[in-house]
């Protein structure tokens, strides 16, 4: 019986998780300190709030300026990476095994106590400012943020933009994200995975040293309330004229990550646009209608009714065609479920690229830190092949029918076309 990664799983006693695996592919070790503080912790009108924080975290401790942090970091070759979700703020970075110690102390500081200095604040937020200015004018990008306020709307937290609003960034003070770091930024938290070369009982242990002595009271929970229920179709075009290619975005809210028919139903959005390239819905409206320029679909897994979205790009004369096809294409799904050969197709893929999928230490880590956040278990690379060989067809009809309802879905379009 496989072992699989089994990763050693520890939690400090100020509430911190530890998630170490001990690997000797190269000698380098990634380190993921997730906070469960992303863009849902955002306060009421302080939309993007923890984006510009992850902008600024590493600009400055207690102890270190901006300069000395990037000479620690450069000196060694390593680039850190600062990430928001919709649930967590990431530092993430790789270093050489022999770093190791200094690199996760320089973290945890940057984590635990940052400095957050008004001379960089000016700069960071006309950065923000402009990357929202980029996605404003993105229709791809517009699209996809208007379907989503259309399925979370009444300013729930899945429906707001995560780098928030030129007005609302400008307005952001320095106190305002110090409140948001004092607020979720606490030990439990906080799971830091450590994965590489190096023992786990060392790399807990400086876990131990670098973590273990932060105290902080846990955060309240986060609301997040199940999307309103649909009762009809909504359609929303953002007119974009000076644009040559219409993106679409139409949208369901399905099932949280943790329903048990979860797993049918991330196999039939596979087969139904992941696969290959693009799975039936490419096969259909790329290949052979050629409507599309690209055409997928993406279950995005959460720990409410999560959101599957299909986006697709085309011409501003396609529009009101690719809408229709996909229409028939979900139609057919509800109605007919998938064929025995596109299970089988999306099954061998899924557990085949899990190994593939693991064949770095960042990605290991970030797997774990999937599976931390969802309670999927340490043992869930073993048991996920066994999973999904015990979904039936009638199991996918089922999730399809339960996740995708024609004519309550919502649909975007932003482009060079106008009702």
């Amino acid at each position: 019986m496989s072992v699989g990664l089994a990763p050693v799983r520890t939690r400090l006693d100020n509430g911190v998780t530890c998630l170490v695996k001990t690997t000797t592919m190269t000698p380098a070790v990634s380190i993921n300190l997730a906070m469960r503080a992303g863009s849902s912790a955002d306060p009421a009108g302080g939309d993007g709030t923890a984006w510009l924080l992850s902008r600024m975290i590493d600009r400055g401790t207690a102890t270190r300026s901006a300069e000395d942090i990037a000479e620690s970091l450069d000196s060694r070759g390593i680039t850190l990476t600062t990430s928001v979700t919709r649930h967590l703020f990431s530092l993430v970075c790789t270093c050489l095994s022999e770093d190791v110690e200094p690199v996760l102390a320089l973290l945890g500081e940057i984590l635990m106590a940052p400095s957050l200095p008004d001379s960089e604040l000016v700069t960071r937020k006309r950065e923000v400012i402009t990357a929202i200015r980029q996605d404003e004018d993105n229709p791809a990008v517009r699209a996809t943020e208007a379907v989503m306020g259309l399925l979370y709307p009444d300013g729930h937290s899945f429906g707001r933009r995560t780098k928030g609003s030129v007005g609302i960034v400008e307005g952001l003070t320095r106190d305002r994200l110090f409140a948001l770091h004092d607020a979720r930024f606490a030990p439990r938290a906080l799971t830091a995975a450590v994965v590489g070369d190096v023992a786990a009982s060392r790399a807990t242990a400086m876990l131990e040293r670098v973590f273990g002595p932060w105290r902080r009271p846990a955060p309240a929970p986060i609301p997040l309330p199940p999307p309103a229920a649909r009762v009809t179709r909504q359609r929303l075009v953002i007119p974009m004229m000076n644009k040559t290619q219409a993106d679409l975005a139409y949208g369901f809210t399905t099932m949280a990550r943790s329903d048990p028919a979860y797993d049918a139903l991330w196999l039939m959005n596979n087969a139904f646009g992941q696969y290959a390239i693009g799975g039936r819905l490419g096969d259909s409206i790329r290949e052979r209608q050629g409507m599309a320029y690209y055409v997928s679909s993406v279950l995005d897994a959460d720990v409410i009714d999560s959101p599957l979205v299909i986006r697709a790009g085309v011409s501003p004369a396609n529009v009101d065609r690719a809408i229709a096809s996909i229409d028939d294409e979900v139609a057919r799904l509800v109605r007919d479920g998938l064929t025995p050969k596109e299970l089988d197709e999306s099954r061998r893929y899924l557990i085949g690229s899990l190994p593939r999928a693991l064949e770095t230490n960042a990605a290991i880590a970030n797997f774990l830190q999937a599976g931390e956040f969802f309670g999927l278990g340490v043992d869930y690379d073993v048991q996920l092949p066994n999973r999904l060989s015990l979904v039936t067809l009638a199991d996918v009809q089922d999730a399809a029918r339960r996740a995708m309802s024609p004519g309550l879905e919502a649909v975007a379009i932003a482009g060079p076309y106008e009702e």
